[in-house]
């Protein structure tokens, strides 16, 4: 399976181009829009924001539906820094990009290594901290937020009390270190509609 992210206004070309490939395909819907072609290939399209979908079985309805919530955020975070941003439909109203220097690792063993190690730990727990700080403030009240970068980095930028409140929405974004251009991309890519590919054969 391969998921791709689709931007709604570039639905209805994709499901075109997908039937162009793989012959006559029949849609339905079970809290999303699916497609069935003559080849046995199947599509699943999922609204962005962790929404479900029980519109009519159309491609154009589905991507009338994508609009985004009236006020959500995005939280970005890798070692090497953070991006936030509070958005009020598709506008970022408020953001915040901070970079932070996180020691490499090092080919040195023994206590050099540990030192190392230690003091990486405590540049990313303190990068960690300074994204939370930012995010609490930049996301107060928003209860909608799509995250992205690492993992174990949201996770612990997420654990901040006033962040809790937020329900946290797919897709998880893969990011390379966040910069200005990324967090647009990022936007651009949290309000895209999900689409799972299975190729027959």
């Amino acid at each position: 399976m391969t998921e791709v992210l689709v931007p709604p206004a570039r639905l209805p070309r994709w499901v075109a181009n997908f039937t162009e490939r793989h012959g006559a395909t029949s849609l339905a819907v079970s809290g999303h829009l699916t497609g069935t072609a003559e080849d046995g290939s199947t599509f699943a399209a999922h609204l962005p924001f962790g929404r479900a979908y029980d519109g009519p079985p159309d491609v154009a309805a589905l991507a009338d539906a994508c609009a985004p919530p009236d006020r959500w955020g995005i939280l970005l975070v890798r070692k090497g820094g953070f991006a936030i941003a509070r958005l009020e439909g598709d506008a970022i109203v408020e953001s915040k990009v901070g970079q932070r220097h996180v020691q490499g690792r090092t080919k040195a063993g023994g206590q050099s290594q540990q030192r190392f190690a230690r003091r990486r730990d405590n540049q990313a727990r303190a990068a960690y901290e300074a994204a939370a700080d930012h995010a609490a403030r930049i996301l107060a009240g928003v209860r909608v937020l799509v995250t992205g970068g690492d993992h174990a980095a949201v996770e612990s930028v997420l654990t901040h009390r006033r962040l809790q409140q937020a329900t946290v929405v797919p897709p998880f974004l893969t990011v390379p270190d966040p910069r200005r251009s990324v967090l647009e991309q990022a936007v651009l890519d949290a309000g895209s509609v999900r689409v799972n590919v299975v190729n027959a054969g």
